[in-house]
């Protein structure tokens, strides 16, 4: 490459350098940031709360009927319930009525309290695990 070439090349880049290398744009303030993916287990407004559950059910992995700990678990009408996510992957606790729905629940993260406000027994799964990980939950007057 000649000297002219090289310095015209190098003006091009320096150019496209300042242009585009801090976003191109002479907008004041940066646009909201937005989730380029969806979380299809997780109902909307779903975001884990800081508060304490009455009950808390411990997710212990793809065990059956030994997935979630206690199982049967009891609570009152009431009474709120949350589960723990001992394991290594994300899971749900998802009445079979659809009467409640945890959300996904990340390893180490516990889902927000669910208030349990009718009484009966309430058989849960797994909604990514399906059948190999099941739960009853009993609500008493």
């Amino acid at each position: 490459m000649n000297t002219r070439t090289t310095a015209t090349a190098g003006s091009l880049l320096l150019i496209a350098i300042t242009m585009f290398g801090c976003g191109g744009s002479s907008s004041a303030s940066p646009s909201s940031p937005t989730s380029s993916t969806s979380d299809p287990y997780s109902p909307p407004g779903n975001t884990p709360a800081p508060t304490t559950a009455d009950v808390t059910i411990t997710v212990a992995g793809m065990n059956g009927s030994n997935s979630y700990s206690p199982n049967p678990a009891t609570v009152k009408a009431g009474q709120t319930v949350s589960w723990y996510n001992g394991d290594s992957l994300p899971h749900t606790a998802t009445a079979d009525t659809g009467a409640f729905n945890t959300g996904t629940i990340n390893p180490g993260a516990t889902s927000s309290p669910i208030k349990m406000s009718t009484a009966g027994t309430f058989p849960y799964h797994c909604l990514i695990h399906g059948t190999a990980m099941t739960g009853t939950l009993v609500v008493t007057p």
